[in-house]
């Protein structure tokens, strides 16, 4: 009999059998205890949370909806507004961040303590967009708004503006003036149907001179804006008075990054410098204190006028944070505005031809023009409380002054000393607002649930409308003080299961007018007015929302929206009508997609429906002419389809394109004498923009508005115009060159238009027309900007 031993055995007397059961035996226990360890360390991770914060590695402030997410399974949530996040039932050991302009970043989890993840700006990669219904909230457009801001980076505080898809301005007499806005199939004037905030300062001016609404945010210095978030339509339960046809609410930028010095230079006599700087240490960044100051001067004479526009603004801007113990941020703002401008106005279709002036860049009353200051102070105190809740309490105060000298007329109303009027207020206003806000999840069910209130008091003394020639006083058209108090309370509870998101809301706001009349009792058209009614008005609305939301997966997500809003009307208007349509309501509805077909492709659209109780369309909301106020225009109804797409072709080539359609209509009239006026029914802006890792970077770009009736009975068209612009810049560590042009290819446009009955001097009887204020021709701007670290 042969025996066979293998190498190694220990005892040639044991059986070769015995030997290999006592090596299996112990390679078994081996292999279980590593499969033990396995499971015990996935066990140790799952239904386990990780909690942490994710911040800007260089300004250490935190970085809100940046995406969270469990590497192994791919379960993801999203930082709030403090950079803080919770990823609960984690059954991996990796974490993957990531966020819009930011390099991502694998981490190892930790589950003992919370995380501090810090985040290095990067390129943009529209594969780090990610649809997650963890982002959702009720504002579906945040990813377009850091995409675009982080490719089209704003030049002005128009371009800011223009960053919001579907979003149309108009400038006209003068580039002092808010400007139009036109947004979802509203021609909103200056802000009538557009919620404007900073930083949670309100920029639209209640029954202000020149217009219900009216946002000048001039004052906004464009490099010190972060970010901007918006919404369209009347859903959002923080969104008040004129958020019908959406809002635009911009934040600035809690410390810099890299401060700066620039110089633009440009045609028409334009000059621009602007100084950014950090007023503190590296060292106090780390105790969590920050503070810088930037200042602006801007001239310009605005075009090839032949009444130069000597427009000129200076900006000031200062912000100072610091914490308080573990659990407080204060936060202070300081800004100041001051611009002067002269303007050539509106003129006349007949101007030209028939001779009244040389070209369509004359003027026909050369007194037109404009001063306004406006000064800021905020203070703002954001705490974490205990069980996650966080409090934010803020109280500002605004001392604002407006005049301008206007003629849309001419000789219509005053044959003789002409139609000339000059708008002046002098105003003061203040508020408060208050949100508390927590997020929480219990057995998979996450409860998101916001509580604020607000208030605001505006007094205005005087308010005023003036019958002026040569700029002269002749007569009062209306004088008064006007005192409005507006006061609200809002709730919005959010609920995240699965693949849903659930949210209802509301808010309940309260106004009390009041409009004391102070023209002399012998005045002809003020006094014959205001004499004889009450002079207070008060009503209270409630405003419910609704909004639903399901994700199929990271590439499909549908959602609703449906919700009432308002616009409230100017004080003079709702005290002269005796309180009819105080606060008309708006009823609306969305029904939306985010798609991403493929990983470098996002697209948004929507579906959409808007009643008014009543429209407030321009003219119809002032006392703007000897004749007084009018009646309310009725009720109108819009619909449409909006369509935005941001495609990444290459690492360093990116495309935008945004279509908008609206159908907006009166329901009160008949069919052919229906259309809203000066509405805009077919928008279109797109762009190709280029980031090389040479420094080379900028943008091509167009902007379409549609032709559009500028009458009920569409008699008078105003006039459409496709606009290109280009930007090319060169960007390095410490300084950037570049040009911008506006109207490349030197296209004749008409920028504002207006339909007026209006008579030239000579003429013999009014003619009804449309007028306009003339686009920009190519316009060409140097910049230069040095860069400190």
């Amino acid at each position: 009999m042969i025996s066979f031993c293998p190498v190694g055995y220990p005892d040639r007397n044991l059986p070769v059998l015995k030997y290999y059961q006592m090596k299996t035996s112990v390679l078994f226990k081996k292999i279980f205890s590593v499969t033990l360890t396995i499971l015990l360390c996935h066990t140790l991770f799952a239904q386990q949370k990780v909690s942490g914060k994710v911040v800007d590695i260089s300004t250490r402030e935190p970085i809100e909806s940046a995406i969270v997410k469990d590497i192994h399974d791919g379960t993801k949530t999203a930082t709030g507004k403090n950079g803080a996040f919770i990823l609960k039932n984690v059954t991996g050991d990796s974490l993957y961040v990531s966020f819009v302009g930011y390099k991502s970043l694998a981490v190892k989890a930790i589950l003992d303590k919370p995380m501090f993840i810090e985040l290095e700006k990067g390129v943009i990669s529209l594969k780090d967009v990610t649809i997650s219904n963890n982002q959702s909230s009720l504002n579906t457009f945040n990813t377009l708004s850091r995409l675009d801001l982080n490719m089209q980076p704003a030049k002005s505080a128009q371009d800011l503006l223009r960053l919001v898809p579907g979003l149309f301005i108009a400038q006209h007499q003068g580039g002092g003036k808010a400007e139009q806005i036109f947004l979802r199939g509203f021609d909103a004037d200056h802000g009538t149907d557009v919620n404007i905030s900073v930083d949670g300062l309100p920029v639209n001016m209640v029954s202000h001179a020149h217009g219900q609404g009216y946002a000048d945010l001039h004052f906004l210095i464009p490099e010190t804006v972060q970010c901007y978030d918006f919404g369209k339509g009347p859903y959002y339960a923080d969104r008040g008075d004129f958020t019908t046809a959406g809002y635009v609410a911009y934040h600035t930028k809690q410390v810099l990054d890299q401060e700066e010095i620039k110089i633009e230079v440009g045609q028409f006599n334009t000059l621009r410098v602007l100084a950014m700087i950090n007023l503190l240490s590296d060292s106090a960044k780390r105790r969590g204190q920050s503070a810088y100051i930037a200042a602006e001067r801007l001239y310009s004479d605005g075009g090839p006028f032949a009444l130069p526009e000597h427009f000129t603004r200076y900006n000031v801007f200062g912000k100072f944070n610091t914490n308080i113990g573990t659990a407080n941020k204060l936060t202070a703002e300081f800004s100041t505005l001051k611009s002067d401008w002269r303007s050539a106005g509106e003129i006349a279709d007949r101007a030209v031809a028939e001779g009244y002036i040389a070209n369509r860049f004359g003027t026909l009353d050369s007194a037109q023009g404009g001063h306004t200051n406006r000064t800021n102070i905020s203070l703002k105190l954001t705490t974490n409380l205990h069980n996650d809740w966080i409090m934010e309490n803020q109280a500002w105060y605004s001392h604002y002054y407006f005049s301008l000298v206007s003629n849309f007329t001419f000789y219509y109303y005053f044959p003789s000393a002409g139609d000339e009027f000059r708008q002046v207020e002098t105003r003061d206003l203040g508020g408060y607002n208050f949100k508390i806000g927590k997020t929480a999840t219990v057995q998979n069910i996450t409860y998101t649930t916001t509580i604020g209130a607000a208030l605001r008091y505006d007094h205005v003394s005087p308010s005023e409308l003036d019958h002026t020639e040569n700029g002269q006083f002749l007569d009062y058209l209306q004088y008064g003080r006007i005192r409005e108090l507006n006061t609200n309370a809002y709730f919005d509870e959010s609920i995240t299961t699965g693949k849903w998101v659930f949210s209802a809301g509301g808010r309940l706001d309260y106004f009390h007018f009041n409009y004391s009349n102070l023209a002399p009792a012998s005045d002809p058209y003020a006094s014959a007015i205001f004499n004889g009614i009450s002079p207070s008005a008060q009503k209270a609305v409630f405003s419910p929302k609704l909004f639903t939301e399901y994700t199929f997966n990271n590439n499909v997500q549908l959602y609703f929206k449906a919700g009432k809003g308002f616009h409230s009307n100017d004080a003079r208007v709702a005290i002269a009508n005796k309180g009819i349509d105080i606060i008309p309501a708006a009823y609306g509805a969305d029904l939306g997609i985010n798609w991403k077909p493929m990983p470098n492709l996002f697209i948004n659209a929507a579906v959409w429906y808007l009643y008014l109780q009543t429209e407030f369309t321009y003219g119809q909301d002032l006392i703007d002419q000897p004749a007084g106020p009018v009646g309310p225009t009725g009720r109108t109804v819009r619909d449409g389809i909006d369509l935005s797409a941001r495609y990444q072709l290459t690492p360093f080539l990116f495309t935008n394109l945004n279509l908008n359609f609206a159908r907006p209509r009166y329901l009160d009239s008949l069919k052919g004498h229906d259309y809203v006026e000066l509405a805009p029914t077919l928008t279109s802006t797109a762009g190709l923009d280029f980031r090389f890792k040479n420094g080379i970077n900028g943008g091509l770009s167009y902007r379409y508005l549609h032709n559009r009736a500028a009458t009920s009975d569409y008699s008078l068209t105003a006039r459409g115009y496709f606009i290109t612009d280009l930007a090319v810049n060169y960007t390095q560590k410490r300084y950037e060159i570049g040009l911008a042009i506006e109207n490349l290819f030197n296209r004749q446009w008409d920028e504002s238009q207006f339909e007026y009955t209006s008579i030239l001097k000579g003429e013999t009887r009014p003619v009804d027309q449309v007028s306009y204020t003339p686009g920009v021709p190519f316009f060409a701007k140097l910049k230069f900007t040095l860069f400190f670290r």
